[in-house]
């Protein structure tokens, strides 16, 4: 197989999976809404990781970076196998969020931050 197909091949099932997931979590019936979202945040400039909890509609700031949480939810019939959390991320120093959609727990390079210095990622949504 040469470069080209496998990479193709490689986005067709990223693409694939982002749909399934998306399908998923519109569908609210399959999902239970929590109050809680647990980050984690990576420094890369210093390479600390941070547990970031937050409540969901509050805005927290880790280093350079706004976060407001607007939404954290979880499979209905297996709460602890996934989390999905909807976030909008902003680097202070800017006007122009650097993420806004969603986030998922067990796929986070599906759909990740996008800034030279940050990885933020989501871990789990609870109702403690």
């Amino acid at each position: 197989m040469n470069l080209a197909v496998g990479i193709f091949l490689m986005i067709a099932g990223a693409v694939e999976a982002s749909v399934a997931q998306s399908q998923q979590i519109s569908n609210a019936q399959d999902t239970v809404a929590m109050q809680t979202v647990r980050l984690r945040g990576l420094d890369t400039l210093n390479g600390t990781a941070k547990d970031l909890t937050m409540k969901v509609g509050a805005t927290l700031q880790y280093g350079h970076l706004e976060i407001v949480a607007d939404t954290c939810r979880v499979p209905q019939a297996e709460p602890e196998s996934d989390a999905y959390a909807f976030l909008r991320i902003r680097d202070l120093r800017e006007e122009t969020p650097r993420f806004s959609g969603w986030m998922f727990a067990s796929s986070p390079a599906l759909s990740a931050l996008d800034h030279p210095r940050y990885d933020v990622w989501v871990v789990s949504c609870t109702n403690n």
